[in-house]
């Protein structure tokens, strides 16, 4: 991934998964396994590939996308692929409408 964000580039804090931290995490689809929304480690790869996929390195465009994350996206979807395909087509959406 081009880009690298680091907790403090966050708008909210979030929790850690400790047990799982070394476990494999979202490296690009697919990828079906469960997306925990709860975890730091988990969070932090999601968002760089949106990111990435938007070609966007702002902090305004990753705050966006994290209000999505915990507002908007529905707990019924939860596996990483759609994760990702949920927040990219999103932010999509209203950057076009910008």
């Amino acid at each position: 991934m081009g880009i690298h964000i680091k907790p403090s580039d966050l708008k909210y804090k979030y929790p850690k998964d400790v047990v799982n931290r070394d476990a494999p995490k979202f490296s690009g689809k697919p990828d079906p396994a469960p997306f925990n929304r709860d975890d730091l480690y988990e969070i932090l790869p999601m968002l760089a590939a949106v990111m990435d996929a938007l070609g966007r390195d702002d902090a305004r465009t990753l705050h966006v996308i994290e209000d999505l994350l915990n507002s908007v996206l529905p707990r019924w979807i939860n596996a990483r692929e759609e994760v990702f395909d949920f927040l990219v087509g999103s932010m999509r959406d209203i950057l076009e409408e910008r």
